[in-house]
């Protein structure tokens, strides 16, 4: 009675405390470490790979096009639960490779991990099969040229299995056509939770379909069928030698392909080619469909649809979205593909400028092709009233009534109109006094930055960041992602710097105006750019080098001003030299990773380019090494690179700009006094244009606004809203 007591105080699923829990069970130290047994470690690494039957179908269809086939048929039953078989007329396999063949990291494709760098095959780690034969009934029945007749295998958890008990596991000789088939019956059978959670086959089997319907379109010279089991039609059929327009307009429809433009596009400096296939401005649809293959790899890319959405929203209504179909062949040195388990995703170098290069050349094909627009009309049925939008007769369509009416197309009111020309009138002309407006010799200056930069290229092939803890600091980056704001910065147009002191600006997105603190956001998005572009920093190189400890002395002098401790308590030569020590000790990993390059004898080589077009103030170089002393926890790997890119970070924010002094006096004495006013008018004018033609389009191309970023953001107009307010006047 008392154990049933005892049982009925914690029922089945009952959280204990550790106290409870050691009274209980009589604990008394922690659970030792043990191995998973090998059953066990193969069923997860199997869910992690298999999530759906469409991964499945997906492996299995890049086998069979790395196999050489022409002719690929899938059939399909209840969504790829019930059955999954996938027919090629490939190579096949080799009999003697059998027994091995749904063992884990068995491939034909990898010998050395360095291949990795140059892999031109879709599949690379052998563990599609060995996955599947762990959560599935597996049956490959294959045959070679060279094969006399055809081979059928069975396997359960990557191991030869008899087809019935008693018999020998073994290989049968079957008769059989040249090339692979592989059924899959009863997919996740011992994963009865996974199973469940498939909401009906339906859906499943739409998923397959615009997979087969994705490489169909794809590899060319490759014939595809698709269809359910029971059926005699095949839901996708594609022939071998149909062209690429004709296969989208097969699987995806007249409508798309009869709006689609075509063009290539190569650059040898970031080392890609492109074929697209992209949509004018009379095609549009709710959802961006994007078909993406990148070294023949269909994978799935954020940056590369937001980039397209982005081009796009300037030429389709509001809604409206594109289709596209991107095959990008990028140097395999530059592509990490071993970075996702079902390989849906892939890393590769320069992604921001290859995307900017192809959003660019769409730009140019839809203005060149926006000379007209195809609208669908409705004829107007005998008998309908046409509606009147002015009472006054006019020549026009004679209604069925006799009389002669004037027919308008309906507009949009005027309060939902959207102002984007950021080329018309600022408001800085608005609200700046009239002795503060930039003058014509400042225009002058802002016109002639930009050619005053010279930038080299080199031949340093780009580094592919694989570090935990900057993957950890990215992650923690999305993860506080704000989607809404995320939208503002998306689609905002520049207004014009409101208060440059406070680094206030105005931007509009939609019909809403905001104020935002481009300092508060320029933090955030250095921050954010030093994480993408870890190890691959250009440099800015100091001709002549300056001493490491000139620059923080003269950092000292400005932090003795403002230091709360006595004079006497703090010794500013020590923390300079220990500061010193500290930088010239680590400027290996300093170059190697930030492109901050410091000599053995402490002279400051260069010092990060993190964005082209902007440079950043030099009169807070001092104190940004000074404080890399004491503001970076150089002992921890993660919380060192966080604090370095932090403080980088603040390096590059634009400073505050306050009020240039007014001289009026022209007198031999003021000179230099002209002169250093001279010098601030030109960084006041460098600063704007960076602020509008640098900083907020890279916002627009790569910013990911997070929650912390909400209070520097602030509505203060709604079109709407302003237009209720002048109604009531």
């Amino acid at each position: 009675m008392e154990e049933a007591s005892n049982s009925n105080l914690h029922p089945k699923g009952t959280k204990r405390t550790a106290d409870e829990a050691q009274l209980d069970d009589g604990l008394q130290a922690p659970r030792r470490i043990k191995a998973l047994a090998i059953d066990v470690v193969n069923k997860i690494a199997a869910g992690e790979i298999i999530v759906a039957p469409v991964h499945a179908l997906k492996e299995l269809l890049e086998n069979a096009v790395d196999a050489g086939a022409t002719s690929i048929e899938i059939l399909v039953k209840e969504g790829g639960l019930k059955l999954l078989q996938i027919t090629d007329n490939g190579h096949g396999i080799n009999q003697d490779d059998l027994p091995i063949l749904c063992e884990r990291f068995t491939t034909s494709k990898l010998k050395a991990f360095e291949d990795l760098s140059s892999i031109g095959t879709y599949g690379f780690r052998g563990e599609a099969l060995a996955s599947i034969s762990h959560i599935a009934h597996l049956t490959i029945t294959t045959k070679t040229k060279e094969s006399s007749c055809a081979w059928r295998a069975q396997y359960a958890d990557g191991k030869l299995l008899p087809a019935k008990p008693g018999q020998s596991a073994n290989p049968k000789p079957v008769a059989g056509r040249g090339g692979t088939q592989i059924t899959v019956e009863d997919l996740f059978y011992n994963i009865p939770t996974r199973r469940r959670a498939f909401r009906s086959a339906l859906e499943e089997y739409s998923k397959i379909l615009d997979m087969v319907g994705r490489y169909a379109i794809h590899c060319d010279g490759v014939s595809f069928s698709c269809k359910k089991h029971g059926e005699s039609n095949a839901a996708i059929s594609t022939p071998s030698n149909a062209t690429i327009l004709d296969r989208i307009r097969q699987i995806h429809g007249s409508n798309v392909a009869n709006e689609l433009m075509e063009f290539a596009l190569a650059e040898h400096k970031w080392g890609f080619k492109a074929q697209v296939w992209t949509s004018n401005a009379n095609y549009h649809v709710k959802k961006t469909m994007v078909l993406l293959f990148i070294n023949n790899r269909a994978v799935e890319s954020s940056a590369i649809k937001k980039g397209l959405e982005q081009t796009y929203s300037a030429f389709l209504p509001k809604g409206g979205h594109p289709f596209v179909y991107l095959s990008l062949d990028i140097d395999p040195k530059r592509v990490d593909v071993n970075v996702h388990p079902t390989k849906r995703e892939v890393h590769f170098l320069n992604e921001e400028e290859i995307v900017e290069r192809i959003c660019d050349e769409i730009r140019v094909k839809l203005a060149a092709a926006d000379t007209s627009r195809t609208y669908m009309t409705q004829s107007l049925l005998p008998g309908a009233r046409v509606p009147l939008d002015d009472p006054a007769p006019s020549s026009g369509v004679r209604a069925a009534g006799g009389g002669s009416k004037k027919v308008s197309s309906q507009k949009p009111y005027v309060n939902s109109l959207v102002r984007t020309d950021s080329k018309l009138r600022k408001i800085t002309s608005m609200l700046l006094p009239p002795s503060q407006r930039v003058t014509q010799a400042q225009e002058d200056v802002e016109k002639d930055i930009s050619d005053d930069m010279d930038y080299e290229y080199t031949d340093k092939a780009p580094v592919v960041c694989q570090l935990t803890s900057i993957e950890e600091l990215r992650a923690e980056v999305r993860a506080e992602m704000h989607n809404d704001l995320n939208e503002v910065f998306t689609g905002h147009t520049f207004v014009g710097i409101v208060d440059e002191q406070k680094r206030i600006a105005a931007v509009q997105s939609g019909v809403k105006l905001y104020l935002v603190d481009y300092g508060m956001i320029c933090n955030e998005y250095f921050y954010q750019l030093g994480l993408t572009d870890f190890g691959n920093f250009g440099s800015i190189q100091l001709s002549p080098p300056l001493k490491l400890s000139a620059l923080m002395e003269i950092a000292a002098e400005c932090e003795q001003e403002t230091f709360s401790v006595e004079e006497g308590d703090f010794d500013w030569a020590e923390a300079i030299a220990t500061v010193e020590h500290q930088l010239v000790s680590r400027r290996v990993m300093l170059r190697e990773y930030f492109a901050l390059d410091i000599s053995e004898e402490g002279d400051l080589l260069s010092i990060p380019l993190m964005l082209k077009g902007y440079m950043p103030s030099l009169g807070k170089l001092p104190r940004f090494l000074l404080r890399l002393g004491p503001h970076v926890n150089w002992n921890d790997e993660k919380e060192c690179f966080a604090s370095f890119l932090r403080e980088l970070a603040s390096f590059y924010v634009p400073e505050a700009l306050t009020p240039s002094p007014q001289n009026t006096s022209a007198t031999g004495e003021d000179a230099e006094a002209g002169d250093a006013d001279a010098a601030y008018a030109n960084r006041r004018a460098e600063v704007n244009r960076a602020v509008e033609e640098v900083i907020f389009p890279a916002f627009r191309a790569r910013l990911s606004a997070t929650k912390g970023l909400l209070k520097g953001v602030m509505q203060v107009a709604d079109l709407k809203g302003l237009y209720r307010v002048f109604e009531r006047c």
